[in-house]
């Protein structure tokens, strides 16, 4: 039985992944790094910020601390912020999914990305109230693919009001995803996953339940039958 819905937002509710990758190339260029997009996408995409830097500076022998982060990290999220409100485009079908499934099921974000710019996508949509959880970056001490922003989503709808009686188990979630981290991270917290073909072609994915090239056109009932 399907009772809860987690998205994650980056590639899935807002066309951002140019934007990170494009933020991402800029900072490290500065430190004399190059990132292929090709690297990025087949690595580092669904890492939060911290883990891409730091497996960036490991893959080039460059030393880690938590200085050198936090520096790469703040000015990151500075050109992420432009680049975004310059231009950040929803998906097709998202706002109209989300207002199907919101009386319905729990929903929830689970997202490598900052809560600012969480919560920014979602405003941009008018769906911020649709989502009374967020898990972000600053929430979970692991990025996917572990699945500790799963687990945690979960465990905060079962103790947002009114609180599920009985409390909702991870086989009755479903994930919605556009990376293999994510959907990793979906399986390892007992949860069933839906991809969708935004940053993956549809055969990198057929490890998820269903593998869709949009949202636009799906359906509570399409959703349930995954359960």
């Amino acid at each position: 039985m399907l009772r809860a819905v987690i998205f994650d937002c980056d590639g899935v509710i807002v066309n951002s992944e140019p934007h990170h990758l494009t933020a991402f190339r800029e900072v490290l260029a500065q430190e004399g790094i190059a990132l292929s997009t090709e690297d990025y996408y087949s690595k580092y995409l669904a890492m939060d910020d911290k883990g891409c830097f730091e497996a960036v500076l490991r893959a080039n022998n460059r030393p880690v601390d938590n200085k050198i982060l936090k520096s790469l990290i703040i000015r990151k999220m500075d050109v992420y912020r432009r680049l975004s409100q310059q231009e950040l485009i929803l998906y097709n079908g998202v706002v109209d999914l989300v207002n199907k499934l919101k009386d319905r099921y729990r929903l929830a974000i689970a997202s490598g990305a900052f809560r600012g710019e969480v919560k920014f996508a979602l405003d941009k949509g008018g769906m911020r109230g649709a989502f009374p959880v967020l898990v972000t970056a600053q929430d979970v001490r692991n990025g996917k693919p572990h699945p500790e922003a799963f687990q945690t989503a979960l465990a905060q709808i079962n103790q947002t009001e009114p609180i599920p009686s009985p409390p909702i188990r991870p086989e009755e979630c479903l994930v919605i995803e556009d990376s293999l981290h994510g959907i990793e991270g979906a399986h390892a917290a007992g949860m069933k996953c839906l991809a969708v073909t935004n940053s993956y072609p549809k055969e990198k994915l057929t490890h998820a339940e269903r593998v869709v090239e949009s949202l636009e056109g799906i359906r509570p009932e399409d959703l349930e039958k995954l359960f």
